[in-house]
């Protein structure tokens, strides 16, 4: 995930930060490479355009002039900008004040949201809440049961009703919701190979039915720039909270994800990193343009340990170390540990001794990074 984009701007801007002195020729020549970057990662050429002025104003500002270290404050400019850039708001869902709290799922066939109504699914379900799938689709073949598959897989209620419309089958489920005792449900709607009349009118339909209180566009982040151009689309007809960008794990330029807060104004919300149900989480600008710039995520790494790690486990594991008592099966134990967080190439920028970073986590550490 934007590995080619990270190198560029990193070696873009690695030229800067030992200079004492930056002149306008010096900062034109590296805001000439970080425009390059960003366009050949498919970054929308109006968004580029708006980023790299913003940044050389800033860069030749007096307080960067003024600075002992101006290459490294034109870096963290660039990080702040990027983060502005990709939304800097929150990416909480907004939950109702009286449950169920409703989530309709929108977007193109084979965007991936039937996979991406069950991640969120799985996610809300591992914050304590209690789900409900709602099956909306009646337009692709086997979208019902591919459903019904990940509610089993999940242990978690879908409702489906045959022979009725999407509509229909949307003011029922709240009455099925109810009975279920969930306090969430996530509608999953059909989609088009292509944006298209009838498509657009199902979805305001149900939309104006079910008065969701989250309207989450899904996009493949694969698609580039056409991305942007559904977002567009769609929020035009449905005023949407909010995207979740899937298969960002598969594309190595991230264009649509740098691109899309700015042209529609709509945040993401979350990021599909993986096949399985587990491989959804929350957007964190901040942390994203601290990775992208190569000055790691801890706050990411910490989340990522906490889902993971067997908290009771890892202080028992810390005390041995305290102790000296730490053996080689303790260590095994401690790397099965980090394996559940996935490939040690996602984690290795967030920490450049990672295994230690981890193995030292606890509830001190979690609060020093705001994680209580």
């Amino acid at each position: 995930m934007f590995d080619a984009l990270a190198d560029k701007l990193q070696s873009a801007l690695g030229d800067l930060k030992g200079r004492g002195t930056l002149d306008d020729e010096t900062i034109t020549r590296a805001m000439r490479e970080v425009r390059l970057a960003l366009l050949e990662a498919d970054v929308n050429f109006d968004v580029v355009k708006q980023f790299v002025a913003q940044v050389r104003e800033r860069a030749l500002g007096a307080d960067v002039q003024k600075s002992l270290t101006p290459g490294q404050q034109v870096v963290k400019i660039v990080h702040e900008e990027l983060t502005e850039l990709m939304g800097s708001g929150s990416s909480q869902i907004a939950f109702s004040p009286r449950p169920p709290t409703t989530i309709l799922l929108a977007g193109l066939q084979g965007s991936g949201k039937t996979t991406a109504a069950g991640k969120l699914a799985g996610l809300l379900a591992r914050q304590g809440l209690k789900p409900a799938l709602v099956a909306c689709d009646l337009q692709r073949p086997a979208a019902v049961e591919q459903l019904k598959t990940l509610g089993r897989q999940l242990d978690m209620p879908v409702f489906s009703m045959e022979g009725k419309d999407p509509v229909t089958i949307c003011r029922e489920a709240g009455t099925y919701a109810a009975q279920k005792g969930c306090d969430v449900i996530i509608y999953d709607t059909a989609g088009r190979l292509a944006i298209d009349e009838p498509l657009m009118q199902e979805l305001e339909d149900i939309n104006r039915s079910s008065n969701p209180a989250n309207v989450f566009l899904v996009l493949d982040a694969m698609t580039g720039q056409d991305a942007v151009n559904v977002a567009e689309t769609f929020n035009q007809r449905l005023n949407l909270d909010g995207v979740i960008m899937t298969k960002l794990d598969g594309d190595a330029r991230g264009g649509a994800a740098l691109s899309v807060k700015e042209i529609t104004g709509k945040p993401i919300k979350f990021l599909g990193m993986g096949e399985s149900l587990d491989k959804l989480e929350e957007f964190r600008p901040e942390g994203l343009a601290s990775r992208i710039l190569g000055m790691g995520d801890i706050v990411g790494l910490v989340q990522s340990a906490m889902e993971n790690f067997d908290q009771e486990e890892t202080a028992k594991l810390q005390a041995k170390m305290e102790k000296g008592t730490f053996t080689l099966e303790d260590f095994i134990a401690q790397m099965g540990q980090v394996k559940k967080m996935g490939p040690m190439s996602k984690t290795r920028k967030a920490s450049s001794n990672p295994t230690k970073a981890i193995s030292t986590i606890d509830d001190n550490s979690c609060h020093q990074y705001g994680m209580t």
